[in-house]
């Protein structure tokens, strides 16, 4: 087991591989967890492209669109400001709203505030004690539901 495997093992306790629990308690566990250790507010980023950037990032979509809905709408390429998880969040900017924790962002930038997934993001700073327990989540979520 690596480093990573046995932090998650650490916040699942027994609902680590298994098929007793359901995606959503082991959310849960990872919501309590996460609300007690994530120092706030942090700065994050988007993994990769949201799901609404793909038909730009990845196919035909014009670049100058692109840039005027970049405006309006979150980009994985912005910096936000983590200022809460939360859960039971709908969200159309949630690739897996209903199951994802909710992250309750702010773009640096302008201040636009936007909830996203937060298996979808991830912390600014690599050496920061928010960034293995972001990433945990984020990895375990996307191969986990």
């Amino acid at each position: 087991m690596d480093a990573q495997d046995s932090r998650i093992a650490d916040i699942l306790g027994d609902m680590f591989n298994t098929d007793e629990f359901t995606l959503e308690d082991c959310v849960d566990a990872f919501y309590k967890h996460l609300t007690k250790s994530l120092q706030l507010p942090c700065d994050v980023t988007g993994i990769e492209d949201f799901r609404w950037e793909e038909f730009y990032v990845f196919g035909p979509g014009d670049r100058e669109e692109y840039k005027e809905l970049c405006k309006t709408q979150p980009s994985y390429k912005d910096v936000f400001e983590l200022m809460a998880i939360k859960t039971d969040v709908y969200s159309e900017w949630i690739m897996c709203s209903g199951e994802d924790l909710t992250a309750h962002v702010r773009r640096k930038s302008d201040g636009k505030e936007f909830y996203l997934g937060l298996s979808e993001i991830k912390a600014v700073d690599k050496k920061s004690i928010n960034y293995p327990l972001i990433d945990d989540y984020a990895v375990w979520f996307v191969n986990n539901r």
